[in-house]
């Protein structure tokens, strides 16, 4: 798994040039290591205002001015949201592709998504009120035929479609989560 993520590797630099006409976001894809690995996952607090409210996702955010790069971004949002420091007692493994939303009315974002592995005692809370919730979840059950499914989302206009998703604790992981998750999949073997 590090070769495969080392492919993708680096601490992402974005000139500010690049933020002012793209906005860059980053998630941590946090990996405790137990008898099998865990990530970790946020379950999002309900906001009229946040396109991703409610869901289920990985820690992380928009990056902003006094972020060095996207990798301190990274780190920042997993401390601010769940408490737990990535700064200190984890190690960078390296990251996965570049994404971006799918749909037109989610904002113009590129996300990255940064791999960090962490000792099986590590512990993540709420620490935020964009937060509802935090999960280890296995990463073998993310492979499990019970978890893998669709969600029907409801768009604009009354229209209706299904995405494929993962489902913890009977919430749907499905849109950037759910691609992000792939790929470490992909690079977990």
């Amino acid at each position: 798994m590090t070769e495969a993520l080392s492919l993708h590797s680096g601490r992402a630099k974005v000139s500010t040039d690049v933020l002012d006409t793209q906005l860059q976001a980053a998630v941590s894809v946090v990996l405790r290591g137990t008898p099998g690995l865990e990530v970790l996952l946020i379950k999002r607090a309900h906001f009229d205002r946040d396109p991703w409210s409610g869901h289920m996702a990985l820690p992380g955010g928009r990056r902003e001015r006094n972020d060095i790069d996207l990798l301190q971004t990274a780190m920042r949002e997993t401390m601010e949201e769940t408490a737990l420091d990535l700064e200190q007692g984890a190690q960078h493994l390296g990251r996965l592709k570049d994404l971006k939303p799918n749909s037109v009315r989610l904002p113009r974002l590129t996300i990255t998504p940064f791999v960090f592995g962490v000792g099986r005692n590590a512990q993540a809370s709420v620490a935020s009120p964009e937060i509802d919730q935090v999960f280890w979840v296995a990463v073998d059950e993310l492979r499990t035929p019970t978890a893998q499914s669709h969600v029907e989302i409801h768009l604009s206009g009354g229209q209706k479609q299904e995405f494929p998703c993962y489902l913890v604790e009977e919430e749907p992981v499905w849109g950037l989560t759910y691609r992000v998750l792939s790929q470490l999949l992909e690079v977990y073997t």
